[in-house]
C-alpha cells in the first residue's frame, strides 16, 4: 500500500525519535503513539457520515445526453465506454448504458485544470 510522502516522513521521524529518545521520556512517547493509533483505528471502524444532499443531485444520463455533455458522438461513447476515463462514470444497467452526470462533470473539471 502506497502512503503519501507526508505520512512516510512522519513515520520515519517517529522511528528516529523512538531510537534516540531518553529512556525516561519513552513512556510519554508511547502514550502519544497509542493516541495516534487509537484515533486512526476509530476512524477506520467508524460508521460513515450520512451523504450530504448535494451528492444526491447526481443523475444518470443516457448515451446521447452523455455524448452531448462530453462533446463526442454517441457512437464513440458506446465503443469506448469500457476504457478510461469513461469506465469511471459509465454504469451498465441491464442492457442500457447510463452515465453519472456528476462523474462527467468531475472529469471535465479535471481536464480544464490541466
Amino acid at each position: 500500500m502506497l502512503m503519501s510522502f507526508e505520512v512516510e516522513t512522519a513515520l520515519e521521524t517517529a522511528l528516529e525519535i523512538a531510537q534516540t529518545l531518553a529512556p525516561h521520556k519513552l513512556p510519554r512517547f508511547l502514550g502519544q503513539l497509542e493516541e495516534v493509533r487509537a484515533t486512526a483505528l476509530s476512524r477506520l471502524t467508524a460508521v460513515p457520515a450520512p451523504v450530504r444532499q448535494e451528492a444526491a443531485r447526481d443523475t444518470l444520463l443516457n448515451v446521447k445526453d452523455a455524448a452531448r455533455t462530453l462533446g463526442l458522438s454517441a457512437g464513440y461513447v458506446y465503443r469506448h465506454h469500457k476504457e478510461e476515463p469513461f469506465r469511471s462514470f459509465a454504469r451498465p444497467f441491464g442492457r442500457k448504458l447510463l452515465f453519472s452526470s456528476e462523474g462527467i462533470q468531475n472529469y471535465l473539471a479535471g481536464k480544464r485544470r490541466r
